[in-house]
């Protein structure tokens, strides 16, 4: 069988690093390719990489077609899945795939809305649009942080940095020169800006983020004191009530703990390189 390659699924899973490719590579060659390629039809879906170092170096290989495709979209759900399903990417590109499933979902269940939207009218079209049900397969902001093992403050940061991030200040946090946190926080600078501290290096980054913090808490109005409860427990119709004061105070500690998974995560993905490369 030949084997076709399409450029469009070559890249759709983020490449492995210089480092990554070359203990493959010295895994393949010592090993030989234990994982069998997977194809639809005859096009590759996983494994280029092997493939090429098979071909590079005449090392025989197997493959598996995956007759579940229905089409490319059915396609690029199953590589998302499976990388989603790998420990070794980091969180940001957890994130990117998260979303792009996202993207697949809500596109399908548009589809099936005007599908379901043309046979209501084909029967009895509604004067006032009543008849078109929106569908339950649309993912949740929850749904996509349960896929990508990501808090949904993760989500929302990953998606500010896709949408207004420059590509420099893109590369930077794909590379891990800085958080996904700090990089959200970067993105609001105009695209020049965020250009010139990425030039400056992980500690001029680090620095941006901390100024544009500052500044935005130096913005928000003075919070009122807080009046004293009364001995009957009467809150009055102004003060908080201590549920409010323990959602406030429950919404800082979750804010605190994702910086802190974040950091952890990072600091195990350096540990699990440094291990690896011993």
């Amino acid at each position: 069988m030949q084997i076709k390659i399409n450029e469009v699924l070559r890249s759709y899973i983020e490449p492995l690093t210089e480092s990554e490719y070359t203990s493959l590579e010295r895994s393949i060659l010592a090993e030989g390719c234990r994982d069998a390629l997977v194809l639809w039809q005859d096009v590759l879906v996983d494994g280029h990489n092997r493939y090429q170092i098979c071909q590079q170096h005449g090392i025989p290989f197997k493959v598996i077609e995956n007759t579940a495709f229905r089409n490319l979209e059915d396609v690029k759900l199953w590589m998302i899945d499976n990388n989603l399903g790998r420990r070794s990417i980091s969180d940001y590109q957890r994130g990117v795939l998260a979303l792009r499933k996202k993207e697949i979902v809500a596109a399908r269940a548009a589809e099936l809305v005007a599908q379901a939207a043309a046979e209501d009218a084909a029967i009895a079209p509604p004067e006032d649009g009543s008849g078109v049900k929106q569908p339950s397969m649309a993912l949740s902001r929850e749904d996509i942080a349960r896929a990508a093992r990501l808090s949904s403050a993760t989500i929302s940061q990953i998606e500010k940095i896709q949408k207004t991030a420059a590509p420099e200040l893109v590369e930077a946090v794909r590379s891990g020169t800085i958080s996904i946190n700090a990089a959200a926080t970067v993105a609001s600078l105009p695209e020049a800006d965020q250009v010139a501290a990425v030039a400056g290096g992980k500690k001029l980054l680090q620095q941006a983020a901390k100024e544009i913090r500052e500044q935005r808490a130096a913005s928000r109005p003075p919070k009122e004191p807080k009046e004293p409860k009364e001995a009957s427990g009467y809150q009055g119709y102004g003060a908080p009530s201590e549920v409010d004061q323990l959602r406030e105070e429950n919404a800082v500690l979750r804010e605190k703990n994702a910086a802190l998974l974040e950091q952890i995560t990072s600091l195990q993905k350096r540990l699990s390189e440094l291990a690896d490369a011993n």
